[in-house]
């Protein structure tokens, strides 16, 4: 079989099967519609790819509905309350690109005139947005010929050229190849048919590479184990930390609640009062390290598992009435507890406490997952 060749004749390939084939989504500008000459927002092509990282596409649609509603432009959305903004992405995870997200519209409306740059390094030089970001709103909003690389085009890149090297360690040569297969005509739409591609027949597990436009040229498939790829390095167990939660309730079932420092971890959210998070195993994480003394009675465990470690909480709730809250928290109706800016791991502390804790039904706020980015 003739090798895989990295130059942009494979780009009509791609492109003849995502006219046919691709994926229609909120944010996108597909062929049909830019047959009809509609032509891609930056803002919505901006939003839309922070809210996708490390989170599932049928995750991000509600969420992106909901920020379009509350903010239709840039500059709505850097004259917004920060408190709101992290309201209202409260369950999507990795709280940073929020704060983020907030200080890039902030940049965007009030010193670039509410207009994105069009260059890869002009959309890097603002808050929140990396390689990957700024070649992919490059790329798709503004016909860059920008080489966009996330998870799903590492795979099909991985096993359309065999490479051995392990990720991350590869994604050099990945970029590089990806950069060489772009076409100067329709980049963004090669983006976004290599991401389709990955999402929906290139997947992890059980590719249908029968129906693949490279399927062909594909070395992976060539040797019969397309699965192998890409190569990742061993991933090394996460360290665990562990802390305590405290689930205060006053008389009239309200929760205990206080704001976290604005920078670090989780920054700006809200969580019920805890200790911090130690590595070490000696650590205070019972009653005695509760806020303030109280009956605090023992509901286990819950786990959470964040980039760089796993996280062990235990839980404890008291009935307290409303004065030994102190002055720097405030009380929470359960009633509207979820409208707060509770990150996930707040929230199982809260239900493992309060079972029935969100289970009514909250209009206007989408329903949360933390996966990672998939199809």
């Amino acid at each position: 079989m003739k090798q895989a060749a990295p130059g942009t004749d494979l780009a009509p390939l791609l492109l003849n099967w995502y006219d046919r084939h691709h994926r229609d989504l909120p944010w996108r500008i597909s062929p049909p519609m830019a047959a009809r000459g509609m032509t891609p927002d930056p803002y919505r092509v901006w939003l839309s790819e922070v809210m996708l990282q490390q989170t599932t596409v049928q995750a991000v649609r509600a969420y992106f509905a909901l920020f379009l509603d509350k903010w239709p432009t840039v500059t709505d959305l850097a004259r917004a309350d920060s408190e709101d903004v992290m309201k209202a992405w409260a369950g999507l995870g990795y709280y940073a690109r929020a704060r983020n997200l907030k200080k890039c519209a902030e940049a965007v409306a009030f010193r670039h005139g509410g207009r994105f740059p069009d260059t890869e390094d002009g959309l890097k030089a603002l808050p929140g947005i990396g390689d990957y970001t700024a070649a992919a709103i490059a790329a798709i909003a503004f016909g860059r010929q920008s080489a966009v690389l996330d998870g799903n085009v590492e795979r099909v890149v991985s096993r359309l050229h065999v490479i051995e090297t392990p990720l991350p360690a590869a994604k050099p040569q990945m970029r590089a190849l990806v950069a060489a297969m772009t076409p100067a005509d329709r980049p963004g739409d090669f983006a976004q048919a290599m991401m389709d591609l990955g999402a929906t027949l290139c997947t992890p597990k059980r590719p249908a590479c029968a129906l693949c436009p490279f399927s062909a040229r594909c070395l992976a498939r060539a040797s019969g184990e397309p699965e192998r790829f890409p190569v990742r390095a061993a991933r090394r167990e996460k360290p665990i930390r562990l802390g305590a939660a405290f689930v205060a309730i006053d008389a009239t079932g309200a929760v205990l609640l206080r704001k976290r420092p604005e920078s670090g971890l989780l920054g700006g959210m809200t969580e019920v009062p805890g200790t911090a998070w130690t590595a070490r195993l000696d650590g205070a994480t019972g009653p005695e390290a509760a806020p303030f003394a109280a009956d605090w009675r023992p509901h286990g465990i819950v786990g959470h598992v964040f980039t760089h470690f796993e996280l062990r909480l235990s839980v404890y709730s008291a009935d307290v009435t409303t004065a030994a809250g102190g002055t720097a928290n405030w009380w929470e109706p359960l009633a509207t507890l979820g409208r707060q800016a509770l990150p996930t791991v707040m929230k199982k502390a809260i239900k493992q406490a309060i079972p029935e804790a969100f289970d009514a039904p909250r209009r206007g706020r989408p329903a949360y997952d933390d996966k990672a980015r998939t199809p």
